[in-house]
């Protein structure tokens, strides 16, 4: 690599990206070959020769203390003393190193924000904000993209761009097709551990694609008109809030029939979060009803919601999905360990556990070293696989599967998708919440735009993407007729604080 340059790590969920990276900053020890910075072997013991050479990381999984704050999380590890006094750490000279590093490189953090208190946009600039303070000349950064918004990603970008400006070298890794013709320099492409090939941004996505996984990739849903049935989800005045006790549903009403995929697109933000968690039981609903095939399950448990045939698979994998300390075996039969074949009350019968496992890791492509693996331990592509093999793999009346590919490669993505339209063909009713608007337009029937807790319309997948945009930025038709005809100089988004003015929020063009 060259001072100033942005290399692209590229490869599919397991093909050993991370584990390559985990090398060159020392937690790993190689079996063979060697690391070579300015021509020289470099030897590393742990992360702190990395360190010490000049080679920083951002993990995919953040390492940080949530109860601390931000100049804490920085100091751990380089703590500095007050007058040379052992005990006393100067937080007054660490938080004014945080401050000109973030000022320098245009990350804007705060140095006295509570970690478990920032969205997951600013925690990342934090990480980033923590290697740069240890003068790094070279940044490693882990999917970084992987649990950011829309909006954030491209905030990331402008980032690397600016560290690139200042010299900083930069190993970039991802499957994200679009983010590295964005933003690489150069490309290399790893299948299974080995290096594959190499290209350049020009390259197009079919050929990087192809690259990745060893064959040709439809990046396209491919799916037949629907045949809707009749109503299994309905939701009828749904008032909810979120944790702040601030309204974050407000008065929804939407169907889901049998045989059709209800996308919900928006602005993560918008309440399409609290609209999830109360279907599924684990939000306390205030107003309104959810009906399941004519029942109201209003108050229902999480448990009870999924014994009535409902698969979820939630947004945040690592938090809702599942146990990480368990085995994929054990993760895979989650939400029935306690029922035929699988288990009757207390009493687990591992060879049908095992027997499962297996089916299902060669029907998802799972990679895994084995069965018995801490689930914990695969990368955030195969545990989304876990999730989707577990609530694929029972007799389902609704799916509701939210953010169903954030994390995952071009080749797992055209399978869970087509995993979801089969899904919606053998009957299911299905309700997908992306914010990721190809991926509603490709698996959607009809798509409900979520602005403020509300249902701003309702459209078909046909709509040209900027109706759809205008509708996730709060712009109705007929509010946009009106900005038409009566705008002046001067004339902006509202500034009041609500989602569309908030830093998470997108424009009328970012959306």
């Amino acid at each position: 690599m060259e001072p100033g340059e942005i290399h692209a790590l590229l490869g599919e969920n397991g093909a050993g990206k991370s584990t390559l990276m985990n090398v060159l900053y020392g937690l790993y020890q190689p079996d063979e070959g060697e690391i070579l910075v300015d021509g020289k072997p470099l030897k590393l013991k742990g992360p702190s020769d990395a360190i010490g050479a000049g080679i920083g990381m951002v993990h995919q999984h953040f390492m940080l203390v949530p109860v601390f704050t931000v100049t804490e999380n920085i100091m751990l590890g380089a703590e500095q003393v007050r007058g040379g006094i052992a005990g006393f750490l100067d937080r007054r000279r660490a938080r004014r190193e945080v401050t000109e590093v973030s000022e320098r490189y245009n990350l804007r953090v705060d140095p006295d924000a509570v970690i478990e208190d920032l969205p997951v946009g600013i925690q990342q600039r934090v990480e980033i904000v923590k290697a740069l303070t240890r003068d790094v000349d070279l940044l490693i950064l882990d999917e970084p993209t992987a649990v950011l918004t829309p909006q954030e990603t491209e905030e990331l970008l402008t980032v690397m761009r600016s560290l690139k400006a200042a010299g900083k070298s930069i190993v970039f890794i991802t499957h994200k097709l679009g983010e590295v013709k964005a933003i690489a320099d150069r490309i290399t492409v790893i299948r299974r551990g080995k290096t594959v090939g190499t290209a350049s941004p020009e390259a197009s996505r079919d050929e990087l694609a192809a690259l990745m996984v060893g064959r040709n990739v439809r990046l396209t849903v491919d799916k037949t008109p629907a045949t809707p049935g009749e109503p299994v989800l309905e939701v009828s005045g749904l008032v909810v809030d979120d944790d702040r006790q601030i309204r974050a549903v407000d008065g929804i009403d939407l169907t889901v029939r049998a045989g059709e995929v209800l996308g919900v697109a928006g602005v993560q933000g918008n309440g399409q979060t609290e609209l999830i968690e109360a279907i599924m039981g684990l939000r306390p609903v205030l107003g309104g009803t959810v009906s399941l095939v004519g029942d109201r399950i209003n108050g229902w448990k999480p448990k009870r919601v999924l014994r009535a045939g409902v698969g979820y698979v939630p947004e945040d994998r690592s938090v809702d999905g599942l146990v990480k300390e368990f085995s994929v075996a054990e993760n895979l039969v989650l939400d029935i360990y306690d029922r035929p074949p699988f288990g009757a009350g207390l009493a687990l019968k591992p060879d049908a556990i095992a027997a499962s496992a297996k089916e299902r890791i060669e029907q998802f492509d799972v990679r895994t070293s084995s069965a018995d693996a801490a689930v914990g331990t695969l990368s955030g592509g195969n545990q989304q696989k876990v999730i989707v093999a577990r609530e694929l793999s029972r007799p389902l009346k609704l799916l509701i599967a939210a953010q169903p590919t954030r994390g995952v490669d071009v080749g797992s993505i055209e399978f869970i998708h087509s995993q979801i339209i089969h899904e919606r063909d053998v009957g299911t009713a299905v309700m997908v919440v992306s914010s990721e608007l190809d991926e509603v337009i490709g698996l959607a029937d009809r798509i409900a735009v979520m602005y403020r807790g509300r249902i701003i319309g309702i459209v078909g997948p046909d709509t040209p993407r900027e109706e759809i945009g205008l509708l996730m930025a709060g712009i109705t038709p007929d509010a946009a007729n009106e900005r038409n005809t009566d705008a002046v100089p001067g004339d902006g988004p509202a500034t009041d604080g609500s989602p569309a003015s908030d830093p998470g929020s997108a424009s009328e063009d970012e959306a």
